[in-house]
């Protein structure tokens, strides 16, 4: 999935509703899956949900997106994902928020999260506080760029859905940290 799509599964939330068991958070570093990429995209307009196709590449659109880019993209070396890890862990204690599972990739992360919040407020929260520690710990520029926007927010409203988000985040990636 590409930044961008807010795609929930099974429901949504409503002032009037309890918060669902869980929520699915994935989130890209800043560059690395642009609108007309031949892996295809989502957008927020036309397609944003579970099942729809993606968009179809599109060179001239990749090319558009690439040259508006203002540093190059942003790829999370061992350590840098390590110290996102370790900070997803902490704010979410901290918050008293249960995460289930956690992966960072090389250009992406998954979270499995719980917590009495919407998940933007989770995604905006972890975005903000792994920015910060990469500044603090020196490996990263002061101006420098690290996630797009937004990202992908499944919500997750039975025990099955959360396992399945689990499973897939701590058993469906490659072991080599690679997109």
């Amino acid at each position: 999935m590409s930044a961008g799509s807010t795609a929930q599964s099974e429901g949504s939330v409503t002032d009037n509703q309890a918060y669902p068991i869980g929520y699915m958070i994935t989130f890209r570093c800043y560059g690395t899956w642009l609108h007309g990429d031949s892996r295809g995209a989502m957008d927020r307009r036309n397609h944003n949900c579970p099942g729809d196709p993606l968009m179809p590449a599109d060179a001239r659109l990749w090319a558009s997106r690439r040259a508006a880019l203002t540093q190059t993209p942003m790829q999370l070396d061992a350590a840098q994902r390590r110290l996102v890890a370790e900070t997803s862990g902490a704010v979410c204690c901290y918050r008293n928020w249960q995460l289930h599972a956690a992966e960072v990739r090389t250009e992406h992360v998954h979270v499995v999260v719980s917590g009495e919040c919407r998940p933007e407020a989770i995604m905006t929260t972890l975005k903000a506080w792994c920015t910060r520690r990469l500044r603090e710990a020196g490996v990263l520029a002061a101006n420098g760029k690290v996630w797009s926007r937004h990202g992908s927010t499944r919500y997750l409203w039975s025990e099955q859905a959360l396992e399945q988000a689990c499973r897939y985040t701590l058993e469906a990636q490659d072991t080599d940290k690679e997109a």
